[in-house]
């Protein structure tokens, strides 16, 4: 049997979208990781920040922050993969989080 791991996902949205795509782009990803097994103890905004260098043509991005359980890597290959794709992500991070 699996066990759960948990997961913390750090994302950059490009900061030229307005308030109503961020939050369809948020909750899609969200679902993402719903449809794909994981349970999502924490989904929120973290801060609008200024980079130490430019990133595709940016100089700042809002930082956004997603803690989870997931029992298998189901939902975590389907966040990256769909994350690298999606242009209103600029960057994303997967920390797998130790007991």
């Amino acid at each position: 049997m699996s066990q759960s791991a948990n997961y913390e996902i750090l994302y950059i949205i490009r900061p030229n979208i307005d308030e109503a795509e961020k939050a369809a782009l948020v909750e899609r990803f969200d679902n993402i990781l719903k449809d794909n097994g994981a349970e999502i103890t924490e989904s929120k905004d973290w801060a609008k920040r200024r980079f130490a260098y430019e990133i595709k043509g940016f100089r700042e991005g809002t930082y956004h922050l997603v803690n989870l359980t997931a029992s298998d890597a189901a939902a975590i290959n389907e966040f990256d993969r769909l994350a690298k794709i999606n242009d209103g992500i600029l960057r994303h991070m997967i920390v797998r989080e130790d007991d």
